[in-house]
C-alpha cells in the first residue's frame, strides 16, 4: 500500500498517524528514495477524484510533506513547480500550509509570491480574481458573493489565509507592494467584516504594514473621491431648501436613482448617512407648506418609486439590504406628517402581508425593525412638531393600524421562546415606541404593556442573559416618565409583592426586584412613593430579625434612591431624617444592648446605614447639623435605658464597640458643625480630652473595622478642627506613641496607626508638615514599628470617604507635592545607609506614597527613584510590587529615558513576574505585561534589541496564564516585542 493511500485511510480516524506517514515521505524525498515526480504522481488518481473531500485530501499530504522537509531540499524549479501546482488546486482545500512552506524558503521568489497572492481568493475562476481594480457594477456584485462566501466559511479556514496572507506581507512585502492598487484593494476587501479576535490580531499586523510602510500617496485620487463625493451630499441637502418645489421635483427621481446605491449597497458608513439626510431634504422641501394626500402631489410622485424598490427589497428581509430600507422609509417619514402618512399607506399593507405569510423568526425579525424605524420617525415628529399627530385633518397616519401593530408586538414579545433575545428585543422595543406617540394608545393598552414588562422582571428566567430583562427595566424607567401613575399603579405592587417579609433562600429574586424598583426611581414623583414603601417594607422585615443580607440590599436601595436626588431641596428631607437617621439608629444603638433587632448590629449593615444616615444629615443646614452634632455618641437614645455611649468606657463588648461606625458617619455628616460637639460645657467631650480616648480606643481595638472606623474619627477632628485648638494636643499623641499604645505590646499593634492618621489629617491641612513627616520618617528603622509604619505611609495620601471635602475636611492643593517632595528625598538618601532589614521598610514606604501621586510629580525625582523601583520587584508584598509597576508604567511614558540604563535589570524582573500565577496575583501580572508592552515605542530600539528574543521566549508561559485579560495582554505584547528590528524593505 502506498504511502498517500495509507494517508487517506488514516486522515479521519488517525490524525497523528497520517502525519507520521507524510514525515516518512517527507524522509524519503531528503534521502533520494523517492522523487518529487513520484511523490506528485502517486496523488494522480485522488488529485482528480470528483469527491471533493478526496481530492482536499490528497492536496492536504502534499502540503504535510512539503512541510516536513528540511528549508535546502528543494530546488528552485521544484520550489516553482510546487507553487504553481498549489495555487491551482487552492480551492480544493489543504493547499494552504504547503504554501506557507515554501513562502518562506529562501528559493521563493517575488514571482511566486504574486502568484499566490493572486491565487488566494479567485474562487476556481481565473478570470475574476478579486484583487482586479473594481470598475463595474457586475464586478461589484461578485466581490459581495465571494466576500459572503468568504464569510460563511469555517474560522479555522479563513485563518489559515490571513496566516498565508500575513506571512506573504512580512517576507514579501516588496512583490506585494509592487501590485499597487491591487493588492491594496484585494487585501482591503479581504480582511473587511472579520470579527473573531484571532483573526483580528493577524489583520492588525497586515494593516500595521500598509498604513506604516507603504506609500499611500498613490492613493490620494480614491481618497479625494470620497472626500469630494461627501461635499456634494452635503451641498445637495443644504441647496435644496433653497430651490422652488417644481425644480426640485424634476431632480428628485434623479437623485433617488443617484444615491440609492450608497445607502443599499454601504461601502462608506459616512456616505451612506449622508445621502439618507440629501433624501430626507429632498422630501421635506417637497412637504412645505403641504396639507394633501393626493398621489398627485410632487411629494408623492418622489415618494412612490422609493417605497416600490423598498417593498421589493424586503420580499426577502434577512438580506443585507432590510437594515437600509428601513433607513430610507424613515428618514422620508421623519420628514414631514404628509410624507410619513404616504409611506405608511405604501409601505405598510405589504409589509403586513409578509410578516403573515412567512414562520421564520428571523425574517420577522427584520420586518420588525422596518416598522420600529417608522414608528421611530413618527414618535421624532409627534415631539417636534409641537401638535400630536391625532389631531391634524389627514387623521393618525398610523391609527389604523393600530391593533394589529399592538398584537403583533406583544405576540412577538410574549410568544417568541426566550432564547430568541435579539427577536424580543426588537418586539419590546416596538411596543415602547406605541406608547410614546402621544394620545395613540389607551391607558388601558398602556398599562397591558406595563404588565408585560414587569412579568419580563419578575418572572423569567434570564438563563445568563439579562438583554431582554434589562430592556424591559429601562422600558419601564421611559414609561415612568410619561405615565407615572400606571407605573405607581401596576409597577410598584408587582415589585412590592415579590419582595418577601421575612428571610428568604433566593437571593437573586429579590436583588433583581430591588434593582429594577431603584432604576425606576428617575421621577420624583416615583421615588417618593419608592422610599416610603421600602421604608414600611423595611419595618416588617426588621421586626422578623432574621435576614441581614435582606435588610442590607433593602438599606443599599433606599441609599441609591436618594443619591439620585438633591435632599437640601427635599420637601421630604425632615421624614427621611425622622424615619431613618432618628428611628434606626436609635434601633440600631438599642439593639447592640440586645433591645432591638440583631441584625442592625452587623458591621456591613451598619455601614450601610451609617453611609445613608450621613447622605441625609449632610443635606440639612448648618443650625440643625449642630443640633445633630451632639447626637455623634448618644445616637438619638436620650439617655434611653439601656444605651451608654462607647467613650470613656472599658471592656465595652464587641456589638455596643460597632456603634462606632455609626458615630463616624454622623460626625463626617455634619461637617464642621462637628465643633459643637466639644464646644458645649460637657467635660467629657472636650476636644483634647475626647480626641485622647479616641486613641485610645484605636489603639486597643481588635476588630479591624471599627478600628478604622474610630481613626476615621481621629482623622476628622484633627483636620476639622482650629489649628490652635488640636495641633499640639495632637504632635504630643503623635511623638509620644507610649500614652496610647496597648499595655504589654510594642508601640506596631496600637499606636501606630494612629500616629499615621493623625498626620494624615494634619498633612491633607499642610500643617507642621515638615516635622511630621519627619518623625513618621524616622520611624522606618525601628525594627519593633519599622515594618507596620512602612504600612501606614499608604494611608497618607489615599483617598478617603469620611475624611473629604464633600464632609467638611480641609484638603489643601498642593499636598502631594509636598509629602512626596519630603518624603522621597529623605527615603533615597536613607536608604542608602540603612540596614538590609530597614531597607525593605524604605521600599516599602515609597511604593505607598508613588501608588497615590500622579507621574506628573515623579518626575522631579525620577532619577534617585528608579533604582530603588527596581528593587521593590524583589520584595514579595503583592501590593507594593503592583504600585510599583504602575509607577514604572507612568515613567516609561512619560520619561522613558529615565530608565533606559536599567532595561537589563527591569526586563528580567517583569518577565519573571509575568510568568508566575502562583506567586503573584492577576493585577501584578498584568501591570507587568503592560509594562513590557509600552518599552517598545518608547524606548529607543537599539537598547531593546539585545532582549527581543529573551521576552519574545520568556512570554511564552503568559500565554496559558489562568486569567483571560492576561493572556491577551501577553498576545500584545508578544507581537508588539516581535516587530522589534523588523527589516526595512521599503523600496
Amino acid at each position: 500500500m502506498s504511502d498517500v493511500q495509507q494517508y487517506l485511510l488514516k486522515t479521519d480516524s488517525d490524525k497523528a498517524g497520517a502525519g507520521q506517514v507524510a514525515k516518512r515521505t517527507a524522509d524519503k524525498l531528503g534521502s533520494k528514495e523517492v522523487s518529487l515526480i513520484e511523490v506528485v504522481e502517486s496523488l494522480g488518481e485522488y488529485i482528480n477524484d470528483e469527491d471533493s473531500s478526496i481530492r482536499s485530501k490528497a492536496v492536504t499530504y502534499l502540503s504535510q510533506v512539503i512541510s516536513a522537509l528540511p528549508d535546502a531540499t528543494l530546488s528552485r524549479q521544484q520550489v516553482q513547480v510546487l507553487c504553481q501546482f498549489l495555487c491551482d488546486r487552492i480551492e480544493d482545500g489543504g493547499a494552504l500550509g504547503g504554501l506557507r512552506k515554501l513562502q518562506s524558503l529562501g528559493r521563493f521568489t517575488q514571482e511566486m509570491a504574486i502568484l499566490t497572492f493572486r491565487a488566494l481568493p479567485n474562487d476556481g475562476d481565473p478570470d475574476r480574481g478579486l484583487w482586479l481594480p473594481q470598475k463595474h457594477p457586475e464586478d461589484l456584485k461578485f466581490i459581495d458573493e465571494w466576500y459572503y462566501d468568504l464569510m460563511l466559511r469555517p474560522h479555522s479556514q479563513r485563518l489559515q489565509i490571513l496566516e498565508l496572507l500575513n506571512d506573504l506581507m512580512f517576507k514579501h512585502r516588496v512583490a506585494l507592494k509592487s501590485l499597487g492598487d491591487e493588492a491594496m484593494v484585494g487585501i482591503t476587501d479581504l480582511v473587511s467584516g472579520e470579527k473573531d479576535p484571532r483573526s483580528l490580531m493577524i489583520i492588525f499586523s497586515i494593516l500595521r504594514v500598509i498604513m506604516v510602510e507603504w506609500d499611500l500617496g498613490s492613493h490620494a485620487e480614491a481618497n479625494k473621491h470620497l472626500l469630494v463625493l461627501k461635499d456634494v451630499l452635503q451641498t445637495l441637502g443644504a441647496c435644496v431648501s433653497s430651490y422652488s418645489q417644481s425644480v426640485v421635483s424634476n431632480y428628485s427621481i434623479t437623485i433617488w436613482d443617484s444615491l440609492k446605491y450608497e445607502i443599499l449597497n454601504v461601502q462608506e458608513g459616512d456616505l451612506a448617512e449622508e445621502a439618507l439626510l440629501a433624501l430626507q431634504a429632498v422630501a421635506a422641501r417637497l412637504s412645505k407648506g403641504l396639507t394633501s394626500t393626493s398621489q398627485t402631489t410632487h411629494l408623492a410622485r418622489y415618494i412612490r418609486p422609493i417605497t416600490k424598490e423598498c417593498n421589493e427589497q424586503l420580499r426577502e428581509p434577512q438580506h443585507k439590504q432590510a437594515k437600509p430600507v428601513g433607513q430610507i422609509l424613515s428618514s422620508l417619514a421623519a420628514s414631514s406628517i404628509v410624507a410619513l402618512y404616504l409611506v405608511v399607506k405604501a409601505v405598510v399593507p405589504p409589509l403586513m402581508t409578509l410578516y403573515q405569510d412567512t414562520d421564520n423568526i428571523a425574517n420577522r425579525r427584520a420586518l420588525l425593525e422596518v416598522l420600529v424605524q417608522l414608528y421611530n420617525a413618527a414618535v421624532a415628529l409627534d415631539q417636534t412638531s409641537g401638535t400630536s399627530l391625532s389631531s391634524i385633518d389627514i387623521g393618525h397616519p398610523l391609527v389604523s393600524f393600530k391593533d394589529r401593530f399592538l398584537d403583533l408586538y406583544s405576540q412577538a414579545l410574549m410568544s417568541t421562546p426566550t432564547e430568541e433575545v435579539s427577536s424580543r428585543v426588537v418586539a419590546l422595543t416596538g411596543l415602547l415606541r406605541l406608547c410614546q406617540l402621544r394620545n395613540y394608545l389607551q391607558n388601558s393598552e398602556i398599562g397591558m404593556i406595563v404588565q408585560y414588562l414587569d412579568e419580563i422582571v419578575l418572572t423569567e428566567d434570564p438563563a445568563g442573559r439579562d438583554e431582554v430583562r434589562n430592556e424591559a427595566i429601562q422600558a419601564l424607567v421611559e414609561l415612568s416618565r410619561l405615565k407615572p401613575n400606571l407605573i405607581l399603579e401596576i409597577t410598584f405592587p408587582a415589585f412590592m409583592a415579590k419582595l418577601p417579609d421575612q428571610s428568604i433562600n433566593e437571593q437573586a429574586n429579590y436583588i433583581t426586584t430591588l434593582e429594577g424598583l431603584a432604576r425606576l426611581s428617575a421621577e420624583r414623583s416615583t421615588s417618593d412613593t419608592l422610599i416610603r414603601r421600602l421604608l414600611n417594607k423595611l419595618e416588617g422585615v426588621l421586626q422578623t430579625d432574621r435576614s441581614a443580607d435582606y435588610v442590607q440590599a433593602l438599606l443599599s436601595t433606599i441609599d441609591f434612591v436618594l443619591s439620585r436626588r438633591d435632599l437640601s431641596a427635599d420637601p421630604n428631607l425632615s421624614s427621611y431624617h425622622e424615619r431613618i437617621v432618628v428611628a434606626l439608629v436609635r434601633r440600631a444603638a438599642l439593639a447592640s444592648f440586645g433591645s432591638g433587632p440583631q441584625v442592625l448590629t452587623e458591621a456591613p449593615t451598619l455601614e450601610i446605614l451609617g453611609r445613608l444616615v450621613g447622605k441625609i444629615i449632610g443635606a440639612h443646614d448648618e443650625h440643625q447639623r449642630r443640633s445633630i452634632a451632639l447626637e455623634t455618641y448618644t445616637l438619638f437614645t436620650q439617655d434611653e435605658m439601656p444605651f451608654i455611649p462607647v467613650p470613656y468606657r472599658y471592656c465595652v463588648p464587641d456589638k455596643q464597640r460597632l456603634t462606632m461606625i455609626l458615630s463616624a458617619w454622623i460626625l463626617a455628616g455634619v461637617g464642621t458643625a462637628a465643633a459643637t460637639l466639644y464646644t458645649i460645657p460637657h467635660a467629657n467631650f472636650d476636644l483634647e480630652k475626647l480626641l485622647v480616648e479616641l486613641t485610645r480606643l484605636a489603639a486597643v481595638e481588635t476588630i479591624p473595622t471599627i478600628r478604622q472606623y474610630t481613626l476615621r474619627q481621629i482623622a476628622l477632628l484633627v483636620n476639622r478642627a482650629s489649628p490652635s485648638d488640636v495641633d499640639a494636643a495632637a504632635l504630643d499623641i503623635m511623638q509620644n506613641p507610649s500614652r496610647i499604645a496597648q499595655p504589654n505590646a510594642g508601640p506596631a499593634m496600637g499606636a501606630i496607626p494612629v500616629v499615621f492618621w493623625i498626620a494624615k489629617a494634619m498633612v491633607l491641612r499642610l500643617s507642621s508638615s515638615q516635622e511630621i513627616l519627619d518623625h513618621v520618617l524616622s520611624l522606618l528603622p525601628d525594627d519593633r514599628c519599622g515594618s507596620a509604619s512602612a504600612r501606614g505611609f499608604g494611608t497618607l495620601l489615599a483617598s478617603d470617604e469620611l475624611v473629604s471635602k464633600e464632609h467638611g475636611a480641609v484638603i489643601r492643593l498642593l499636598f502631594k507635592q509636598r509629602v512626596f517632595g519630603i518624603c522621597s528625598t529623605r527615603i533615597a538618601a536613607d536608604f542608602r545607609v540603612a540596614n538590609a532589614t530597614a531597607k525593605s521598610n524604605y521600599l516599602v514606604a515609597l511604593s505607598g506614597i508613588l501608588k497615590y501621586v500622579p507621574t506628573e510629580i515623579m518626575m522631579t525625582e525620577i532619577n534617585a527613584l528608579v533604582p530603588l523601583l527596581l528593587q521593590s520587584l524583589d520584595l514579595p508584598d503583592q501590593e507594593v510590587k503592583a504600585a510599583t509597576i504602575e509607577s514604572l508604567v507612568g515613567i516609561s511614558q512619560q520619561s522613558p529615558g529615565a530608565i533606559e540604563g536599567h532595561m537589563s535589570m527591569l526586563v528580567g524582573r517583569l518577565l519573571q513576574t509575568a510568568a508566575d500565577p502562583e506567586d503573584n496575583i492577576f493585577r501584578v501580572r498584568y501591570n507587568a505585561l503592560q509594562c513590557l508592552q509600552i518599552f517598545p515605542g518608547r524606548i529607543k530600539e537599539s537598547m531593546l534589541l539585545p532582549f527581543r528574543s529573551m521576552v519574545v521566549r520568556g512570554i511564552l508561559p503568559a500565554l496559558d496564564d489562568p486569567k483571560r485579560r492576561a493572556r491577551k495582554a501577553a498576545v500584545e505584547c508578544r507581537a508588539v516585542w516581535l516587530n522589534i528590528g523588523e527589516p526595512d524593505t521599503e523600496g
